[in-house]
């Protein structure tokens, strides 16, 4: 409300000033008018630009200026009337094209700037292999605190401003599971941090434009050249397609399961019939599953079993066996 009042004056004053300062008549109030109504547009515009934005672009014109300065030296030195003539000409429009250009580059460069974290990359080394992005999957999880008390894990744990923000919200949601998934999430964030093992880094950095916080993970991983730790299915394939290094969790504790060899003798528990003719089904320790064959008529019964084959999906690992006779 303010803001407007400050423009309505504004606008009031430039017809005034314009009539009193340039020429009492007409012309002087339409001046006066189009520089308030100017100087309220770039007012307007400014408040749309970042703070850093407007910095970058301000020093980019700054050293744009100074190169063309320098041209111009350069070309007096040459003395050469022609080239001297021909610069001092289009001085002007020199000068305008090194201060655009210098704007321009300054700011597409400016996010660059964020990634000279100190904390990220000490002493201006790049660690970037040693980078890992934690998404808000794997966090929730759980299953990293215990993979980083193994000290498997090396390098800075990367959680993004964004990932943090997103576990704030799912743990202030109406819903009370969700709400406990979120509050269980910044649990495990605490442990981490609290882990003397573990060298955690929330890094502030942020995607207006970009809605979905797993995209915004990618873009983070490209920018940085780091990994991503993640537990989502749907992250793990999207960074993979985008060429990123990925470790997904639920691979990592498929590949460490108990393996049991063909051959191998075993002894299980058949606790149901199975989808084919005669299958009857049993578990072992882990929750993988074991399809014995002929094991419909000892459903109820521990049996021991001979390991045929093994079988290894995304999903996980089946065993299938036959009854020991």
């Amino acid at each position: 409300m303010v803001i407007w009042i400050i423009r309505l004056m504004v606008v009031l004053a430039g017809p005034v000033i314009g009539y009193l300062q340039i020429s009492q008549d007409a012309k002087g109030i339409l001046i006066g008018t189009g520089v308030a109504i100017f100087i309220i547009f770039v007012e307007i515009i400014i408040e749309q630009v970042a703070l850093d934005t407007m910095v970058a672009g301000v020093i980019g014109i700054i050293l744009g200026l100074v190169a063309a300065k320098m041209v111009d030296y350069s070309v007096a030195l040459m003395e050469n009337p022609l080239v001297d003539t021909f610069f001092k000409s289009y001085s002007l429009l020199l000068k305008i094209v090194f201060a655009y250009i210098g704007m321009v580059l300054a700011i597409k460069k400016k996010d660059e700037l964020d990634l000279l974290d100190k904390n990220i990359l000490p002493s201006g080394k790049k660690l970037s292999s040693k980078l890992k992005i934690l998404d808000t999957s794997v966090i929730i999880d759980g299953r990293i605190v215990d993979i980083c008390n193994t000290k498997f894990i090396e390098g800075t744990l990367v959680i993004p401003s964004f990932v943090l923000k997103e576990l704030n919200e799912i743990a202030d949601s109406q819903d009370p599971i969700v709400r406990a998934k979120g509050r269980r999430g910044l649990d495990i964030l605490k442990k981490l941090r609290e882990n003397k093992n573990v060298n955690i880094k929330i890094f502030e950095k942020e995607y207006p434009k970009i809605k979905e916080v797993d995209v915004k993970i990618v873009k983070l991983a490209e920018e940085l050249k780091a990994k991503i730790i993640t537990s989502d299915f749907n992250l793990n394939k999207i960074a993979s397609l985008q060429g990123l290094n990925v470790l997904n969790v639920n691979e990592l504790s498929n590949a460490i399961k108990p393996l049991v060899i063909p051959g191998e003798l075993i002894k299980v528990f058949i606790l149901k019939e199975g989808k084919e003719h005669q299958q009857g089904v049993a578990y072992l320790d882990d929750g993988t599953m074991v399809v014995v064959e002929n094991g419909r008529n000892s459903i109820g019964k521990n049996v021991e079993v001979v390991v045929s084959s093994i079988l290894q999906t995304s999903a996980g690992r089946m065993v299938f066996a036959r009854i020991e006779k």
